[in-house]
């Protein structure tokens, strides 16, 4: 009897806007695809629509063996894996379950911080991405990219994320 490869879950970049586009080019693909989606409401001029918008603003993720990699990367609209330590970042199946059994919560809503910014030396907590959940101290921010030093390992590493991607502790 032969070994079936291991599935690892994996974060790609995509074009923005293109999320749910690729997630349903990967699934058309028999590629296990998932994209986060939120209802969110929107106004137009003219009415208030409820949506599904990605929660996630150009990530897809996919649950995929090494052998799948390069036929994830030829689908139209893929970027790159997103990589950690030279290599793509593996996402822990646990932190997937969490997202999904969150997000079918009646009402579940993951909302935006204020840009006013992050101050250095203020302690943050990531939303979102392959650092979810970790704590860090911010070096330097401004509205749309903050440095957090976050430790990792043993070791100290400086992050550049998005500040929408982090909360005040």
């Amino acid at each position: 009897m032969e070994n079936k490869p291991e599935k690892k879950w994996y974060a790609l970049y995509t074009k923005p806007r293109w999320e749910k586009k690729i997630d349903a080019a990967l699934i058309r693909k028999g590629i296990e695809s998932w994209c986060p989606l939120q209802k969110v409401e929107r106004q137009w001029s003219d009415r208030k629509k409820v949506i599904e918008d990605p929660l996630f603003k150009s990530y897809v993720f996919v649950r995929i063996s090494e052998t799948e990699r390069r036929h994830v990367l030829m689908t139209d609209g893929v970027l790159n894996f997103v990589h950690y330590l030279g290599k793509p970042a593996v996402i822990k199946e646990d932190e997937v379950n969490n997202i999904k059994m969150y997000l079918a919560e009646k009402d579940a809503r993951i909302t935006i911080i204020s840009d006013e910014g992050f101050r250095e030396g203020e302690k943050i907590r990531v939303n979102f991405g392959v650092f979810m959940d970790k704590e860090g101290t911010v070096m330097r921010g401004n509205r749309k990219k903050v440095y957090v030093q976050l430790q990792s390992l043993g070791q100290v590493m400086v992050v550049e994320f998005p500040a929408e991607y982090l909360s005040p502790l």
